[in-house]
């Protein structure tokens, strides 16, 4: 029997909750909506058609005060998670920590701020996801809600470690990283389901608890959308994590050899994304090569090569992009545009790693 979870992210540090810079910081899962905390409105709309419901946070201070407040909503059973450390933070975080904790096949992820998901909705995404590795909506503009996402647990989890070990933050690389995605429509069974769309109110400033305004969106887009690629390959996943290990224990050469056997694995399986994760990587570890280098000529060698994979990783993101732009994924497709110009700027020397992401993650 199919065992189903519900992640609950709440880990975040809601920047445009708060009134001004310099007051007391406000938690945005403990603020009330007719008289009910975010946090219990979110947990009591998928309590009733999952197995596991876990809620994930950032710190032990957190934990503590939101088990107290559970259990004094009579849900006990609701776990609270903390944050696994990493070189990174956000939600990408947040999904890899409570998919290693929750017990189920699938998972449905949501953010603590959707106080108004329907359990018909939530539930229809659990029927669709039955075959992929994802199942996100999808606006008719092609914009996605990237947290709102049911996930088959075992595949989700191997792709999060791997992009937190390779420090990618963004929540939607999940979806870039499934070789199985269903980006299922808005507009089309979930509005039949939901007719005001309320599950898609996201409470993101105090204005919002009053206004409690759905996300509204127009385009082409009007159907489902599958992008299937095969099955992602775990085993590569894993050797692309060997890779970046190697990396922080300094053994740069031996790094470099294993993202360039993954970039040739994933391209041979057309998986263009982790086929440019592992170029750009591969870039950079040449770069940094050959700056450790005293002969001046192995230097420019690797500096070249260093280059040369930049530009490679550039092509499989523009391949990745294409496709996306083919189904209309457009929020998808900007991704990969977005990399494919990273790279390119690497390739020509202008542009430092420290600047990719701004610190608003998502």
């Amino acid at each position: 029997m199919t065992k189903l979870a519900a992640l609950i992210l709440a880990g975040g540090k809601a920047r445009r909750f708060q009134v001004k810079s310099g007051g007391v910081w406000e938690d945005k899962a403990l603020a009330t909506l007719s008289g009910k905390p975010l946090l219990i409105r979110a947990v009591e709309n998928v309590q009733g058609i999952v197995d596991d419901v876990a809620v994930s946070v950032n710190d032990e201070q957190r934990r503590v005060k939101y088990a107290r407040i559970l259990k004094e909503h009579s849900l006990e059973s609701v776990r609270v998670v903390i944050d696994e450390k990493t070189d990174i933070s956000g939600p990408t975080v947040a999904i890899m920590s409570g998919l290693s904790r929750v017990q189920a096949d699938y998972c449905l992820t949501l953010p603590v701020d959707m106080p108004f998901l329907q359990p018909k909705v939530a539930d229809y995404l659990f029927k669709q996801a039955v075959g992929f590795e994802v199942a996100t909506p999808m606006w008719p503009n092609g914009r996605l809600e990237t947290l709102l996402t049911v996930l088959d647990r075992e595949i989700g989890l191997e792709i999060t470690k791997t992009l937190c070990a390779l420090k990618r933050p963004r929540s939607d690389d999940i979806q870039r990283g499934a070789s199985k995605a269903l980006l299922v429509s808005a507009v089309n069974e979930i509005k039949v389901l939901d007719p005001e769309l309320k599950s898609f109110i996201n409470i993101n400033s105090k204005e919002d608890l009053n206004l409690l305004q759905t996300r509204r969106a127009h385009g082409p887009v009007k159907q489902n959308v599958s992008l299937i690629l095969g099955t992602t390959p775990v085993s590569d996943l894993n050797h692309l994590r060997k890779g970046a290990k190697m990396i922080q224990q300094a053994k740069l050469t031996e790094a470099q050899g294993v993202f360039s056997s993954c970039i040739k694995s994933f391209e041979d399986k057309e998986l263009s994304f982790w086929a440019g994760v592992s170029g750009e990587n591969q870039g950079e570890t040449l770069l940094k090569l050959g700056g450790q280098q005293q002969e001046h000529k192995t230097a420019v060698e690797l500096d070249f090569e260093g280059k040369e994979a930049f530009l490679r990783s550039a092509n499989n993101y523009r391949i990745e992009a294409e496709r996306y732009e083919e189904h209309g994924c457009r929020l998808l497709a900007e991704r990969g545009l977005a990399d494919k110009a990273w790279c390119e700027s690497w390739a020509m020397g202008k542009t430092a790693h420290g600047h990719r992401y701004s610190s608003k993650v998502a």
